[in-house]
């Protein structure tokens, strides 16, 4: 998914889990903001996603995420018509650790019934991805700029797996 910027990015998921359940009326206002900012409207995917995920879903290739937002993906993905191409999501908040721990990565590997040699991590981040690679995953970086800014967004994941023989 598009990165809404790195404040906005961890800020939120950080405010989100200071905020417990049964706080004070005052706390409300705050996870209301939290809420907005994470409507699944407000993020929008990178150039080629759909067409990418589509794509390798026809090739008999599964997809999982792994993410270290605090908050879950699932309705962003269901927003954006990426839901069904998508086989597991594996979410640092939901398992208590973050990247790069490779326990996410091999939990999702797990989850999928694949080898971790056999799975290509796409990430953004060399120090947080890049926790794939204790498992012997491949990892492809893509840069970590806007969504304005990568006009070939995952297009050139196809050229890495999935190949038709």
């Amino acid at each position: 998914m598009a990165d809404p910027g790195p404040q906005r990015r961890t800020a939120p998921g950080r405010l989100h889990r200071s905020v417990p359940p049964g706080a004070p009326a005052r706390s409300c206002a705050a996870r209301r903001a939290v809420r907005t900012a994470h409507a699944p409207g407000r993020l929008v995917p990178l150039p080629g996603r759909p067409e990418v995920l589509r794509t390798l879903r026809e090739r008999g290739v599964k997809v999982g995420v792994v993410s270290d937002i605090g908050w879950d993906l699932r309705p962003v993905f269901r927003e954006h018509g990426l839901g069904p191409y998508v086989d597991t999501y594996v979410l640092s908040y939901e398992h208590g650790v973050q990247k790069p721990d490779p326990r996410l990565f091999e939990k999702a590997c797990t989850r999928l019934g694949v080898d971790p040699r056999q799975v290509l991590m796409v990430g953004d981040s060399r120090d947080a991805d890049g926790g794939a690679s204790a498992l012997g995953c491949p990892v492809h970086f893509v840069d970590h700029r806007p969504v304005a800014e990568r006009p070939d967004g995952l297009g050139p994941v196809l050229d890495l797996v999935g190949r038709p023989d």
